[in-house]
């Protein structure tokens, strides 16, 4: 693609509260309304306004013991995304599920039925479940290792690939004259016995609009780079500086070029939280006003999460007591836990400004400032080599989208980084991606 034309990528990452710990609190949010399906309708119909790529949202098998003070409960995203794709017509949804805590079958089923739902607009953030606790809801005595984790999500994304291309593409026939419905020779069984799965096939329906549901992930370990290598179509990560994002986005299309994939087709998509004011010592203030409201026990268990240490007995206006963090095992195996730590040893916060700064997006990048700032913050790092677009997530809702759409993206927009309209009508044709051939019918034509 040539320079000229590339273009940013958006998504709006949905939490229910807001992005900000403190979101949900805040005087124009609105907690009343996170289990109100029309308010995610209205939300997918102003992204879609703003000529948005996706929705992106978030998931986990498991119940956060915090849920006492944040509104960090779990919505089903593929039961959720069916009901906005019904009221919208080009915007894609990505959805989050497990690959350590379902089935290939079913869940290539699920995404199947959903992109033929949408009409191709659907999009599988895969992940591997980094809370332990999941592991009791599935009876299973522990959580495996994050090496295992990845492991077993690379057969079970080979498995779903099968599954989605057991259909080849002209299966479906359709003829009244002949009364042929399929041409069964194009419908295969997959016979997959591996370490972790044995799948017969094929899938219970056809290929679907895009082929395939666009593969997301997200995780900047070491495992999880090798993994978006292979798969990842665009991959959501959390840097807090230009330069890490610069790093990880030259490591990445490095990788995919290595393993014969071309790296215009992977997408790295930062997050990024804005505050957003008429000044920027407004925009500060907002941000102020939002940590105001941030509670103590909440951060202080949500930051024991990531680092592994108690911080509970000491100063919070106090230095950050850097000899506590291990780098070690599992821990040392987290992004998260790289992020944290290099805000750690880049600020030396103490323990409430650490609190602060994560508070915002959980280790994501938080900007505060005018709308021209924030859209020179996102050009600069769109411009140096550090991201193809960026996961938009407001502190809070649905103001926080408000805002940005209303005031950023026409900036965006008069310096030719942004699209006017919709281009295509799937996730596929907003990443700029190509329909992926079918594995089966490949195979056919070479041996033909």
């Amino acid at each position: 693609m040539p320079a000229e034309s590339r273009q940013l990528k958006l998504n709006l990452f949905i939490y229910p509260g807001g992005h900000h710990e403190a979101g949900w609190r805040y005087k124009d949010s609105a907690p009343e309304r996170v289990l109100d399906i029309a308010y995610y309708q209205e939300l997918a119909k102003k992204a879609e306004a703003s000529k948005f790529d996706a929705l992106f949202f978030a998931d986990g098998p498991a119940l956060a013991d915090n849920i006492r003070y944040a509104s960090r409960f779990r919505l089903e995203p593929l039961t959720w995304i069916s009901a906005l794709a019904a009221v919208t017509q080009r915007i894609g949804f990505i959805a989050t599920a497990s690959t350590t805590y379902n089935e290939p079958y079913n869940l290539a089923r699920l995404f199947a039925s959903v992109d033929h739902l949408s009409g191709g607009r659907a999009g599988w953030n895969i992940v591997t479940t980094g809370d332990a606790s999941a592991a009791l809801n599935f009876g299973f005595d522990r959580h495996p290792t994050h090496a295992d984790r990845y492991e077993r999500a690379g057969e079970f994304v080979d498995v779903v690939t099968k599954l989605w291309d057991s259909w080849e593409d002209d299966a479906l026939v359709s003829d009244r004259d002949s009364g042929i419905f399929a041409d069964t020779d194009k419908i295969h069984s997959i016979n997959h016995i591996g370490k972790y799965h044995r799948v017969k096939g094929p899938l219970t329906l056809p290929r679907s609009p895009q082929g395939r549901p666009v593969y997301v992930q997200a995780g900047s370990s070491e495992d999880g780079r090798s993994f978006a290598s292979r798969y990842a179509e665009a991959i959501f990560t959390a840097h807090q500086t230009l330069g890490n994002a610069q790093e990880f986005y030259a490591d990445i299309k490095a990788r995919v070029k290595s393993v014969g994939r071309n790296p215009d087709h992977v997408k790295v998509l930062p997050g990024i939280s804005p505050f957003i004011g008429s000044t920027e010592a407004e925009a500060r203030a907002l941000h102020d006003e939002f940590n105001e409201l941030t509670q103590p026990e909440y951060s202080l268990h949500q930051l024991r999460r990531i680092v592994d240490a108690d911080l509970s007995g000491y100063d919070l206006d106090g230095p950050f007591p850097r000899e506590l963090i291990r780098v070690e095992g599992e821990r040392g195996a987290s992004s998260r836990f790289h992020v944290v730590l290099d805000i750690i040893e880049r600020e030396n916060p103490t323990i409430r400004q650490l609190l602060h700064r994560l508070a915002g997006a959980r280790g994501h990048w938080v900007q505060t400032g005018t709308p021209e700032q924030i859209a020179d913050k996102i050009q600069e790092w769109f411009d140096n080599g550090a991201a193809d677009g960026f996961n938009i997530m407001p502190p809070y809702l649905q103001g926080g989208f408000d805002i940005f759409a209303e005031e950023v993206v026409p900036i965006l927009r008069r310096r030719g980084l942004f699209r006017h309209d919709y281009d295509g009508a799937t996730l596929r044709d907003h990443f700029g991606l190509p329909r992926p051939q079918n594995t089966f019918s490949g195979l056919q034509r070479a041996t033909a």
